[in-house]
């Protein structure tokens, strides 16, 4: 079904607006969009407020301020590097309006001596005398009423003026304000129940404030749109999650001969959240539905150890596995792991990387294509078009929050809808959950294996770094390995960083060749060299960048050392701290502060002394910065929102999500007048895909 009709004023390009050509429009492009939608769903950041009128003799060095004044004598430069002056005054005292490169002519046009005007700008001093450089704004009294009270500020970039945006963000407002066919796609009860104006009044009343207040986050015209914003993602995401229910799957069983072999040759005895995360797996691999699952496990919970259990079972109801993972080190990885899980049943494992060429590639290509391979394992280029399966059952994606809700969608069009497990070592808050994964069903691992010691966390001012050096070296004689972590790679003149690099050539110099090199502008063949040489025990020490905190992987490593560890967040923290303590040796994260530490920081930094609890630690780091820095901008699993601030409206997100899922269930076909609603809904936040997947319609 196509974008429906009332809709498509929203969806016209900028560059239909009068007086937006090609070059305005690419500056709007960059700082909002391309189409009017995007102007409008954008919400102006602030606002310029006009009402402020004091007298000459009352008015504050930079203020915004209107005043009422006559206008006095203009002093006509005599160089032409010298700025234009007219004095204007009220009963009260004489200020200075000064322009750069005016012409006679034009000022005693706008300025006529002894008129009177309405001049509104910011206010500033020169010489101890109130002056107002270039006012925006010189009206004549029979036009004082075409002053705008408040005018919204929006995000600009190079090339682009507020004047200009906000002329565009009008101008298409008015054009989609025209169209008066959309229903409304809430629960009308619930809009009455928070006093919430209809979309249509909220979008305009965004753009054309009647008081600073409209624009807060907290007020009802805000919240109605996130609520709108937030919606439109859970319906989305509930008709995917209906459509994965619907869309029957095979029905794999297995006496589980395979995964009896896989237990009783497991190097420990697994935890009960692993054998009750194995278990929601069999009961979903084994109905007629197909499974979409996340397992979502704290550092070190034994992930891989779930995903072999549920390949052996996969394996022994004849599917194959297909597991991606989003570097070729973690790929690498996983084939090592798996082939010693999966070994005492037999199962064949095999790796596939973007530099198979040749005979290898062919070879790889027919055991997938007639089944001789069970697991494959692979980065992006397992869901290539010319990848083919025989019979591919049972899709993994590792690291999930790298991928999006329609990478979900592409990946199960490799088989017959095969069921899907994704992973993630990110704790991260309920909330956030829902944003990301609201079309999947959770199973939660918290719980370490059995043997795994605590890890002793401590936190150091970088003055101590010499001792932590001695120590670092009574460590390496007993035959351990240590991570040492630094936030930059090279150095920097501008901000006071320890370069791993710099770092890298001091504790050379202590402790010779032993020490090994890792970061992100190496080639992925020099990370992977690297890494398997650490693990081997070729370096003693790894000074690294975060590139560690997913995929190295060295059960010999005792120690971590996280220098400036108050600039990262608590989650990365943490991750970087699940890089040891992997065996049963006891383990020590040293995390070094540079003082004197914020309030913020030194809270985050105890936090991480008293707690292992990565799903508690998530939660307290949300509260401290916010969901936007939780797992860093560049990764792509959290939607991007405009109008919803997850912290600001976190509490709407719950509620959106259940009121989301009753619709479908209720209106599976979205066909009652709320449903089409619901539709409109969907196209104008680009949520859209959800439709192609429904039942009906």
């Amino acid at each position: 079904m196509s974008r429906p009709a009332e809709l498509f004023p929203y969806f016209a390009d900028v560059r239909t607006l009068n007086g937006v050509g090609d070059k305005t429009g690419e500056a709007l492009g960059r700082a909002m969009g391309t189409r009017l939608r995007d102007l409008i769903l954008t919400p102006p950041h602030s606002l310029i407020d006009r009402s402020y009128r004091p007298t000459i003799a009352g008015a504050i060095a930079g203020d915004i301020a209107t005043f009422q004044v006559t206008i006095g004598s203009h002093i006509v430069p005599t160089h032409r590097n010298r700025p234009y002056r007219v004095r204007v005054f009220d009963e009260t005292d004489n200020m200075m309006l000064v322009y750069f490169k005016a012409r006679k002519p034009q000022m005693e046009s706008l300025l006529p001596e002894g008129s009177t005007r309405l001049i509104s700008g910011k206010c500033e001093v020169f010489n101890t005398e109130i002056q107002m450089t270039h006012p925006d704004y010189v009206l004549s009294m029979d036009k004082a009423d075409s002053l705008p009270i408040y005018e919204t500020l929006y995000p600009l970039t190079a090339g682009l003026s507020q004047k200009v945006a906000r002329k565009a963000v009008n101008a298409a407002l008015d054009i989609a304000l025209q169209s008066e066919n959309l229903g409304e796609w809430l629960d009308p009860a619930f809009v009455k129940q928070q006093d919430w104006p209809d979309f249509r009044k909220a979008i305009h009343l965004l753009h054309r404030p009647q008081h600073p207040v409209d624009i807060n986050s907290t007020s009802p015209i805000r919240r109605r749109l996130a609520y709108d914003e937030l919606f439109a993602k859970q319906l989305a995401m509930a008709l995917v999650r209906e459509s994965n229910r619907a869309m029957k799957g095979q029905t794999l069983k297995s006496d589980g001969t395979y995964v009896d072999d896989v237990l009783r040759g497991a190097p420990f005895p697994p935890t009960g959240a692993q054998i009750k995360a194995f278990e929601d797996i069999r009961l979903d691999m084994s109905s007629p539905d197909r499974m979409a699952r996340l397992l979502q496990g704290d550092v070190g919970a034994g992930k891989t150890f779930v995903a072999a259990l549920a390949c052996a079972y996969a394996a022994e109801a004849g599917v194959q596995v297909a597991l991606m993972a989003p570097t070729e080190i973690l790929a690498r990885q996983h084939v090592e792991t798996l082939k010693t899980f999966l070994d005492p049943a037999g199962l064949t494992v095999e790796g596939v990387t973007g530099r198979d060429k040749g005979k290898a590639r062919t070879a790889l290509a027919t055991g997938m294509s007639e089944g001789y391979i069970d697991v494959i394992v692979g980065t992006h280029a397992l869901f290539q078009d010319k990848t083919i399966f025989k019979n591919l059952g049972l899709v993994i994606i590792d690291e999930q929050h790298r991928f999006g809700v329609r990478d979900r969608l592409r990946l199960a069009q490799k088989g017959t809808a095969p069921d899907l497990l994704v992973m993630t070592a990110t704790p991260i808050p309920r909330t956030l959950a829902l944003t990301s994964y609201g079309d999947l069903d959770i199973s939660i691992l918290d719980e370490k294996p059995a043997g795994r010691l605590p890890i002793d966390t401590r936190i150091l001012p970088l003055q101590k770094l010499d001792n932590v050096i001695d120590g670092i070296g009574r460590v390496i004689e007993k035959g351990n390995q240590v991570y040492w972590v630094c936030p930059l790679v090279e150095d920097s003149e501008v901000i006071d960083l320890t370069s791993v690099e710099d770092r890298h050539r001091q504790l050379t110099a202590i402790f010779g060749n032993r020490v090994g090199l890792l970061h992100g502008r190496l080639s992925a063949q020099e990370k992977e060299a690297m890494s398997l040489a650490f693990k081997a025990g070729r370096y003693d020490i790894l000074v690294a960048t975060t590139v560690i905190e997913v995929g190295v992987d060295a059960p010999n490593a005792t120690i971590i050392v996280i220098e400036h560890a108050e600039r990262f967040g608590l989650a990365q923290l943490h991750q970087l701290r699940g890089r040891v303590g992997r065996s049963d040796k006891p383990s020590s994260c040293l995390l070094l502060y540079k003082g004197p530490l914020s309030v913020s920081g030194k809270a985050r930094l105890e936090i991480m002394r008293e707690s292992e609890d990565g799903f508690l630690i998530a939660e307290k780091d949300w509260e401290l910065r916010g969901s936007g820095d939780l797992l860093g901008a560049a990764q792509s699993g959290l939607p991007n929102f405009t109008l919803a601030n997850l912290d600001k409206h976190r509490d709407l997100l719950e509620t959106a999500t259940q009121d989301a899922r009753l619709l479908v269930q209720n209106d599976p076909s979205l066909s009652s007048a709320r449903g089409k609603a619901a539709r409109q809904l969907l196209y104008l936040f680009e949520q859209d895909y959800g439709i192609a997947l429904m039942r009906a319609g």
